[in-house]
């Protein structure tokens, strides 16, 4: 059996009183229930349910990696604090793997369904799957959910931006779901392994092979897309650190 709030007495509203009125104000223990709520319809993966601004590590031996993500960890709390964003709504963070752009990006999407909006994680690659098999005749499938759940969630995370192959049905896919978006004022939060030159990323790289062409964001989603998402996004580049994972599991 539920404790019953010994404040509201369950309804889920108090009274207060100001300058000798009287009124009604929603309760917390309403508010920590309907975050619950929404935290748990959100999608997040348990790798990550406990992710936050608070708990994001920062390097202890290496001064310039620590002020480097200091740097980026201030933006994102930023973009929590003054959220929502009448320019770019959106935020993209881009960087190599293992520098901790999905902590930050589940974080800022914990950070923001605490202050009462509503949004959900999706694995790029698994939401173009289930995408297709939705429109795939041999599947069964003709539920189109998680195609409408991208379109109309307040705030939408993608993470792993462009790691599928490339596809004229991916592309349109993609370019549909982030013009809708754009064009809606509905933000999205994404992360992307794959490099941007107006990112100030380097598109060639020397290894002990030789120089090597990286591929692009432009390349794996599209001109279209890519467009849309940094005319939609502040884009912030995670600078190069030691594995933000390993750093992590060491820490725990």
């Amino acid at each position: 059996m539920t404790e019953e709030c010994a404040i509201c007495n369950g309804t889920g509203w108090k009274i207060v009183e100001k300058d000798g009125i009287s009124g009604a104000e929603r309760c917390q223990c309403a508010i920590d229930s309907r975050t619950t709520h929404v935290l748990e319809a959100a999608r997040i993966p348990p790798l990550y349910e406990k992710a936050s601004l608070e708990n994001f590590l920062l390097p202890r031996d290496n001064q310039a990696a620590h002020d480097a993500l200091s740097s980026v960890l201030s933006v994102v709390k930023r973009y929590v604090r003054g959220y929502p964003h009448a320019d770019r709504p959106g935020l993209l963070l881009i960087g190599n793997p293992g520098t901790g752009k999905t902590h930050l990006a589940v974080a800022a999407l914990r950070g923001l369904i605490q202050r009462g909006y509503e949004g959900i994680f999706y694995d790029y690659q698994n939401l173009l799957d289930n995408i297709r098999s939705s429109y795939d005749p041999s599947s069964g499938n003709t539920d189109k959910e998680a195609y409408r759940t991208v379109l109309d969630t307040d705030i939408l995370l993608l993470d792993d931006l462009g790691a599928h192959r490339v596809t004229d049905w991916v592309e349109d896919t993609v370019t549909a779901i982030l013009t809708y978006r754009c064009n809606n004022r509905k933000p999205l939060i994404a992360t992307t392994n794959l490099v941007d030159p107006e990112a100030g990323a380097n598109v060639s790289e020397r290894s002990g092979t030789g120089v090597q062409v990286r591929t692009t964001l432009a390349e794996r989603i599209g001109m279209r897309a890519r467009s849309r998402l940094f005319e939609m996004c502040r884009v912030v580049r995670m600078p190069s650190v030691d594995d933000y994972r390993i750093k992590r599991s060491r820490a725990s």
